[in-house]
């Protein structure tokens, strides 16, 4: 299984813009293929922050996924609203 954070810190004013990206995307991944979860979380501390965590089977469907025409349309909304850093686990 393959695990990634992905942490989003939105630029000045741009936060609605990019969580609204955050949920599009999440609405249409957790219906993916081998996604075996995936969610959206706004930090509780910092009014700037969110992150997306999502749980795969396999690189081959992660692969997949980051193909799909909506990951690559959400995310970059998200990268221009914001700054992206991905962590990665696999186990």
């Amino acid at each position: 299984m393959i695990r990634i954070n992905c942490f989003y810190q939105a630029k000045k004013g741009q936060y609605d813009r990019g969580l609204e990206a955050a949920i599009a995307l999440v609405a249409k991944s957790q219906k993916h293929e081998g996604v075996i979860a995936y969610d959206v979380f706004e930090s509780a501390t910092r009014p700037d922050v969110f992150c997306i965590v999502e749980t795969w089977q396999n690189q081959e469907v992660l692969d997949k996924h980051s193909a799909t025409p909506e990951f690559i349309q959400y995310v970059g909304i998200m990268q221009e609203t914001g700054e992206l850093k991905i962590e990665t686990f696999e186990f």
